[in-house]
C-alpha cells in the first residue's frame, strides 16, 4: 500500500471517529433534553436555592450641609430552630418564660398567642420559624437576644436573626417627595430596595452599589449563608437642599393651607446665580391633614393653567417682539372686555379705578384686560409671532430634570386644532396652557439673574465615604431670554408690582423684592371654569437689586380669600423674612429715604434657652415677644426692630436640634433630653450625631462638632 492510500486511511477513519463522537454527543443531548430535564431542572434549581443575592449597603441621600435626608437603617427579623438539640433540652420549661417576654417587644399578641405558636412550630421541629412578622430595631435585638432560650445563641438556642436595611427618613416627610420612595425591585421582583423616583431613581446607579452573592449551606442542621463575592456599598448622594430652609418653606406653607382650608400647596426656593433648589416643599390634604403626596412642583398634576404669573412671559415676548413699551397707554374700559363670543373680566371689574392706563400700570394691577388688549394690539394677524417668542424661551419643552413624572408643558400653536380666535387673549394671562410652577420660577430666576436661565439643580455632589467623587456644575439652559433693554422694563416692572401695585400690602420696610401675584380659576373639564375654585400664586425675588433667591407659591383652591397677593403673597413674604433673619450674606442695602437706621434692627440670634435670650435683650434694649413664657428652648425670629422668640419642645425620644447653639446650652438640653453629650472643638455646634429628630434612648450618647 502507497503512502498515499495510507494517510486517505487514516484521515477516513479520524472522520469516522469524529462523526461517531459527534453523533454520541447529540443522542446524549437528546437523551438529556426529553427523558432527564425534570432532573436537571430540578438540580438548576437547588443550585439556585443554594445562592442568594446580597445587596450592598444603599446610599445616603444628604443636605447640601451633609445632614442625612435618606438613610438605609438595619432591621432584623427574628426566627427560631425549634429543631435544635439544644432547645429540646429547656423547650418545655422555658416556653411561657419566653412567650412572657416577647409580649413586651410585640405587645399586639398576648403571652398565650405566643405561647400556642411556639408550641405548634416546636411539635413540627420547626428549623425557620417566624417568631413575629414586623421586623426590629437594633436596641430591641439587644433586648430579644436576652429572652429565655434566646439567650443559649444561635446553637443552643435555635436563635437566628436576618438581617434587613430598610430606608428610613430621619426628618419625616420633609421633602419627601423629592428624595423619592422605594419600590420591591425594578419590575415587582425580590432583589432589593429600588429607587422609583425622585433623587431616589434618578441616581441609582450611584446609590444602590453592587450586589454581592453568598452560598447557603446546611451546618448540623442550620442554613447558614457564607459570602463568596462581597457586595459594595453605595454612594452618598449631596442633595443642594438646605435643611433649615426647607423647614422655613415647608411651616411657612404649612401655615398658609391649614388657615385657607386649600385643597393642595407648593413653594419652591432657588438660588438666584446656580439654580441650586434650596428649598422645596409639596402638600397635599390627605385625611385630614397635609402632607407629601405627590410632587405638585414637578408632576403633572401640578402643570396647570398658571394665570397673572404668566403675564411677565406675554411682556417679554411683546416687548421683543413688537413695538410695545411700558409707556404705552390703553383703554381698559370699565374691566370688562368683549373679544368675539367671550368676555374677559379684570379682578376689580364693577369697583375701582379704570379707564386708560398704561403698560406699566396694567402689569401692575395685574389688568386681565389691558394686557390681552396689548397683546391682541401688536400681534393680531400674526399670532404665530407671539408664540414662537415663547416658544423661543423654551416654554414648549420640559426643563429636563431627569426625574421620572417630570410634566410636559403644553402652549398650544395658531395651527392646533384647539386654537380659537380669543386663544391669544386667554393666553396672554395664563390661560389656555399647562406650564409647572418650577417652570414658571425657573424664568423669575431668570430675570433676577441678568437673564441668564438656568437649569434648575437638585444634587450637587456623589460621595464616597465622606469624599467627593463626583461633583455637578450649574448648567446655563440659555445665556440671555431677552435684550438688557427688555430686562431693565420687566424688572421695574416687577418691583413696581411690590411698590404700588396688587402685592403692595406685602412691601417690607427692612428689604426690597420683586414679583408677580397671579389668580387662576380652576378648570373644570364637565362645567368650564369654576367661580368658587381658585388657584392662588406668587413669584418673585430677593432682594431686589442684588437677589440671591428666587421664590414661588402656589396654593390650590384656598377657601375664604384667594387672590395671590393675599394667600400665596404671605407665604413667600414669611420665607423671605426667616431667611433675612439668618442668612447674615444678604445685602439689605438701603429701600427708601425714610428707611430706619439699621442700628435699630433686631439682631440675628441662634437657637438658646429662654432666661439667657431674655437678659440679652432686656440689656441691650431689645424688644422681644415670648408666645409660650413656660417653654425652656426658644429658637428667635427677626420681625423688624422686634424679636419673636418661639418655643422649641422637647419630644419624648427624639434627638432635640442643638446647631448653632453654645456649648453649654446644648448640654443642658441634651442631658435634659436624658442624654450624654461628647464635645469636640470649641464654639457654637456645627454638626451633631444622631441627626436631630432622630430616635433616641435614655443614656444614649450624643456627638457634638465645634466651630
Amino acid at each position: 500500500m502507497d503512502l498515499r492510500r495510507i494517510i486517505l486511511a487514516r484521515y477516513a477513519l479520524f472522520l469516522a471517529l469524529a462523526l461517531a463522537f459527534s453523533l454520541a454527543i447529540a443522542g446524549r443531548i437528546v437523551y438529556i433534553q426529553f427523558t432527564s430535564a425534570d432532573k436537571w431542572e430540578g438540580q438548576i434549581k437547588m443550585l439556585e436555592n443554594k445562592t442568594e443575592i446580597i445587596q450592598g449597603n444603599r446610599g445616603n441621600i444628604l443636605s447640601t450641609n451633609g445632614r442625612v435626608l435618606a438613610s438605609s437603617v438595619p432591621f432584623y427579623e427574628i426566627r427560631f430552630d425549634l429543631g435544635a438539640p439544644g432547645v429540646k433540652e429547656v423547650f418545655n420549661k422555658e416556653v411561657d418564660n419566653l412567650a412572657t417576654e416577647l409580649t413586651k417587644v410585640f405587645p399586639d399578641r398576648s403571652r398565650w398567642e405566643f405561647k400556642k405558636q411556639l408550641q405548634q412550630a416546636y411539635a413540627k421541629s420547626a428549623r425557620y420559624h417566624l417568631v413575629h412578622p414586623r421586623k426590629i430595631n437594633y436596641d430591641e435585638l439587644q433586648r430579644v437576644k436576652t429572652f429565655p432560650i434566646f439567650n443559649r445563641g444561635a446553637y443552643k438556642g435555635g436563635f437566628i436573626v436576618e438581617q434587613e436595611y430598610i430606608r428610613y427618613t430621619p426628618h419625616g416627610s420633609l421633602a419627601y417627595r423629592t428624595i423619592g420612595i422605594m419600590n420591591k425591585g425594578a419590575f415587582g421582583g425580590l432583589h432589593g430596595s429600588v429607587g422609583i423616583s425622585g433623587i431616589e431613581g434618578m441616581y441609582e446607579g450611584f446609590l444602590r452599589g453592587k450586589e454581592g452573592v453568598s452560598l447557603r449551606q446546611n451546618l448540623s442542621g442550620r442554613w447558614v449563608n457564607i459570602s463568596t463575592v462581597e457586595p459594595e456599598a453605595g454612594k452618598d448622594v449631596v442633595t443642594t437642599i438646605d435643611i433649615y430652609l426647607q423647614d422655613v418653606v415647608e411651616n411657612a406653607l404649612r401655615k398658609q393651607l391649614v388657615k385657607s382650608n386649600a385643597e393642595y400647596g407648593t413653594a419652591i426656593l432657588m438660588e438666584v446665580k446656580t439654580g441650586k433648589i434650596r428649598a422645596i416643599v409639596n402638600l397635599g390634604l390627605q385625611n385630614g391633614n397635609y402632607t407629601e403626596i405627590y410632587n405638585y412642583a414637578i408632576g403633572h398634576e401640578g402643570c396647570t393653567e398658571p394665570g397673572s404669573t404668566f403675564k411677565l412671559l406675554t411682556t417679554i415676548a411683546a416687548l421683543e417682539g413688537s413695538k410695545a413699551d411700558t409707556s404705552d397707554v390703553f383703554d381698559i374700559e370699565d374691566g370688562k372686555w368683549r373679544i368675539y363670543d367671550k368676555t374677559i373680566y379684570d379682578s376689580d371689574y364693577g369697583h375701582g379705578h379704570h379707564g386708560e392706563m398704561s403698560f406699566r400700570e396694567i402689569f401692575e394691577r395685574s389688568s386681565n384686560v389691558g394686557i390681552a388688549k396689548m397683546v391682541d394690539h401688536y400681534f393680531k394677524g400674526r399670532e404665530k409671532d407671539f408664540i414662537d417668542r415663547l416658544y423661543n424661551l423654551g416654554l414648549n419643552r420640559p426643563l429636563g430634570l431627569g426625574f421620572r413624572g417630570e410634566a410636559s408643558p403644553y402652549v398650544k400653536y395658531p395651527t392646533d386644532k384647539t386654537w380659537w380666535g380669543t386663544s391669544m387673549a386667554y393666553i396672554s394671562h395664563g390661560y389656555e396652557l399647562q406650564v409647572s410652577p418650577l417652570q414658571i420660577l425657573s424664568y423669575y430666576n431668570a430675570v433676577a439673574n441678568n437673564g441668564k436661565l438656568m437649569k434648575p439643580m437638585f444634587v450637587e455632589a456623589i460621595s464616597n465615604n465622606g469624599e467627593r467623587i463626583k461633583e455637578f456644575k450649574p448648567e446655563v439652559l440659555k445665556n440671555s431670554i431677552c435684550s438688557k433693554e427688555t430686562l431693565g422694563k420687566v424688572q421695574a416692572l416687577l418691583e413696581g408690582v411690590v411698590e404700588r401695585g396688587t402685592a403692595r400690602s406685602l412691601k417690607s420696610k427692612q428689604y426690597s423684592f420683586a414679583g408677580k401675584t397671579g389668580t387662576a380659576k380652576v378648570l373644570d373639564l364637565q362645567s368650564g371654569y369654576s367661580h368658587r375654585k381658585y388657584r392662588a400664586s406668587f413669584a418673585g425675588y430677593f432682594p431686589a437689586d442684588n437677589p440671591k433667591y428666587s421664590c414661588m407659591v402656589v396654593i390650590s383652591e384656598p377657601k375664604g380669600a384667594f387672590y395671590g397677593g393675599s394667600v400665596a403673597g404671605p407665604v413667600f413674604r414669611e420665607i423671605a423674612d426667616c431667611v433675612y433673619a439668618t442668612d447674615l450674606s444678604l445685602d439689605v442695602g438701603e429701600i427708601t429715604e425714610n428707611t430706619e437706621n439699621t442700628e435699630n434692627k433686631a439682631p440675628n440670634i441662634f437657637n438658646g434657652l429662654v432666661n439667657e435670650t431674655m437678659l440679652v435683650c432686656n440689656e441691650l434694649g431689645i424688644e422681644a415677644s415670648l408666645a409660650d413664657k413656660e417653654a425652656d428652648f426658644i429658637y428667635a425670629m427677626s420681625q423688624g426692630e422686634k424679636l419673636e422668640l418661639k418655643p422649641r419642645r422637647l419630644v419624648k425620644n427624639q434627638m432635640p436640634n442643638v446647631l448653632g447653639m453654645g456649648a453649654s446650652d446644648a448640654i443642658f438640653l441634651i442631658e435634659k433630653a436624658g442624654m450624654k453629650a461628647k464635645l469636640k472643638g470649641v464654639g457654637k455646634v456645627l454638626k451633631q450625631f444622631p441627626e436631630p429628630g432622630a430616635n433616641c434612648r435614655n443614656g444614649q450618647l450624643v456627638y457634638l462638632d465645634l466651630n
